[in-house]
């Protein structure tokens, strides 16, 4: 009996996997884009006040340093693991 269907194409499940992660990168955003106006924006109006935009400027940052953090240790994780990852990049 194949067993082709358990072995996908590489070059296939590193596509899927790069899309997968968009896809979570951008309901980071997004998420992150809700929990910053919600925080920082009192009342909207023509323009930031400084309050305002330091605020937002910190919870932006936070966010970056915080979702590197996270990317740095499934990264750490992946190869605890031995992902293919690395071998499907170069």
């Amino acid at each position: 009996m194949d067993n082709q269907g358990a072995t996908a194409d590489p070059q296939l499940q590193q596509f899927i996997e790069i899309e997968s992660q968009k896809q979570r990168f951008q309901q980071l955003v997004h998420q992150m884009t809700e929990v910053c106006w919600e925080k920082c924006m009192d009342k909207p109006g023509p323009k930031l006040d400084s309050r305002t935009e330091v605020c937002f400027v910190n919870c932006v940052e936070r966010f970056i340093d915080t979702s590197q953090f996270i990317l740095n240790r499934l990264e750490q994780t992946q190869r605890s693991r031995g992902s293919f990852s690395e071998t499907m990049t170069d």
